[in-house]
């Protein structure tokens, strides 16, 4: 019987191992741009590290070097933020366009910090796009391995029914290309058009549409609703909303230094000790119910009749006191004269 393999440790860095992090992903923590767009513009020698420019991503660097890009220095990492944004219709999700046309971040606030997109929305489709300032986060949001469900809400052309859609929740091929099963419900039907939600984990290019057409069916309106835990809920085309830092570390699993906004706890005072108190003995059985009944005679007992002339703890005297501290004549009022 052969022995099972042991689990190999793990390697230790080398005392040799460069200090510092790699070039591009500083830049693309810095909000700069993605990793990929980084190696290019290193590629294209506008990346200068201590004066010099670089023409290769294989260089680690650290907080003590100084980084420019195109002559204008890289602070230091911002604390990862996220935005939710719903991008209107006939807007080119990308940082600049061949063809001239608008893009989403031509029409961002201007307060806005430099972003980048999460994944990418067609040039007809509208809804939610996710915006970030962290290269990393970009593409920790953007890995198939998260898995996250992205919903749309789909107009289509035509009247199809429950069985003409059961294809694209087995999953499709389509030119040699094997779509994954998606969510497809069918909401209602509207005229000549009919409404359907579809949710979808992998992100093609252009996925929802060429499998709608693969079922005979032509989108006419794609709206993105919703991608993973974050909402469009009630965002208007072209506004832009900040995803609070704590949502953040709740859903992604980043550090409170990571995803900054960290709060400030007050240090609480160190408790008084108080004595202890004794502890109560253990009364035997219905002991305790005698005691009750005891104390309840003993307050609801009729007060014992006075003699004449006595006095009892609760009497006050009605006059001035005299110095005996005997009770004294009250005063006489004075009469009118």
């Amino acid at each position: 019987m052969a022995e099972k393999e042991k689990p190999k440790a793990p390697a230790k860095p080398s005392a040799d191992a460069p200090e510092g992090e790699r070039i591009a992903k500083v830049l693309s923590r810095a909000g700069i741009a993605s990793r990929r767009e980084a190696e290019r513009l290193i590629e294209l020698g506008e990346v200068k590290v201590n004066g010099k420019v670089i023409t290769s991503p294989a260089l680690n660097v650290t907080p003590r070097d100084k980084i420019t890009v195109r002559g204008e220095p890289v602070g230091q990492p911002e604390p990862p933020r996220l935005w939710l944004y719903y991008k209107p219709e006939g807007l080119v999700t990308s940082a600049a366009d061949e063809k001239g046309r608008d893009t989403v971040f031509d029409h961002l606030p201007e307060d806005m910090p430099r972003v980048m997109s999460v994944g990418r929305l067609d040039l007809n489709s509208e809804g939610l796009l996710l915006l970030t300032n962290d290269g990393e986060l970009k593409r920790r949001l953007e890995l198939p391995s998260t898995g996250w469900l992205r919903k749309y809400r789909v107009r289509v052309k035509g009247n199809p029914t429950d069985p003409d859609l059961e294809p694209l929740r087995k999953g499709v091929t389509i030119e040699g290309e094997k779509f994954l099963p998606m969510e497809v419900k069918l909401d209602r039907h509207q005229g000549a058009n009919a409404w359907l939600t579809v949710g979808i984990r992998e992100g093609r290019n252009r996925e929802i549409r060429r499998a709608m057409a693969h079922v005979g069916l032509t989108v006419n309106r794609l709206i993105r609703i919703s991608y993973g835990p974050f909402r469009l809920n009630e965002l208007k085309p072209g506004e832009v909303e900040e995803v609070r830092a704590r949502v953040l570390r709740e859903q992604l699993g980043l550090g409170e230094a990571d995803a900054g906004d960290k709060p400030r706890r007050a240090t609480p005072k160190p408790a008084e000790k108080t004595p202890a108190k004794p502890a109560r003995k253990a009364l035997k059985p219905g002991e305790g119910l005698k005691q009750l009944s005891d104390s309840w005679q003993k307050a609801t007992r009729p007060a014992a009749p006075r003699k004449p002339g006595e006095r009892v703890a609760t009497d006050r005297p009605t006059g001035p006191r005299s110095p005996a501290g005997r009770p004294g004549p009250r005063p006489k009022p004075p009469r009118d004269r």
